[in-house]
């Protein structure tokens, strides 16, 4: 994408549209949809877990549900046991997974690399080959949502397919450790990361940062 900042501003539109939709009745909330989801999937737990575990994780999406607290409230109210955590956090892995594989997806086929003046086939080439930043991919992997415009980034850049299955690797822990700690305390954390609020706040940061690395890129364009 030429612009850094149009995935960030189109995250605060999206997010800032959902909310006046939901506050205005046109559409009902994303808690909602959920509870009917659990009666639909009544007895199959895992089945449960994992399809709200994709729901949020497909960009945009993402923003609606909030999967990821719903799937601590159902963990806490389970009780579960070692045999349940193991299977809960493959469940969370494989829909987390999924969910990068369909954004880089749709990042590779609905955007595109960003411009030169002059763009060879050698330089796409080359681009195409640029790996991944490891540090970016951690940071990412703090929210589900910010993970989630970061495969779809990544698929628009044409970066390389393999940081869908690293990432994947990378969530066996979290959710093990997303499980585990949820079941032993509270869900007031997750609560907290799921909060409208929270998620403005983060978008805006990313927002801000990338309207300056924009700004940056022009000035280097124009002084060359």
């Amino acid at each position: 994408m030429r612009f850094q900042s149009f995935l960030p501003l189109s995250a605060l539109l999206a997010l800032g549209l959902m909310l006046i939709l939901i506050h205005f009745g046109v559409v009902p909330s994303g808690m909602t949809l959920l509870e009917e989801l659990k009666s639909f999937f009544d007895g199959y737990f895992y089945v449960l877990i994992l399809a709200i575990i994709l729901l949020e994780s497909i960009v945009y999406v993402g923003f609606y549900f909030p999967g990821q607290f719903f799937a601590v409230l159902l963990v806490v109210l389970a009780k579960p046991d070692w045999n349940d955590i193991i299977y809960l956090t493959l469940s969370m892995v494989i829909a987390a997974t999924l969910g990068s594989i369909i954004n880089y997806s749709l990042g590779r086929r609905f955007a595109s690399i960003p411009e030169t003046k002059t763009p060879t086939n050698k330089q796409k080439g080359e681009y195409a080959k640029t790996q991944y930043s490891i540090k970016y991919l951690l940071i990412a992997m703090i929210h589900i949502n910010s993970l989630a415009f970061y495969m779809f980034n990544q698929g628009a850049l044409r970066r390389p397919f393999n940081v869908v299955w690293f990432a994947g690797l990378l969530n066996l822990p979290y959710y093990l450790v997303l499980i585990f700690a949820t079941s032993s305390l509270s869900e007031e954390v997750m609560q907290l990361a799921e909060n409208s609020v929270f998620l403005l706040s983060v978008i805006g940061i990313w927002l801000t940062a990338s309207v300056y690395l924009d700004i940056k890129k022009y000035r280097l364009v124009e002084s060359a």
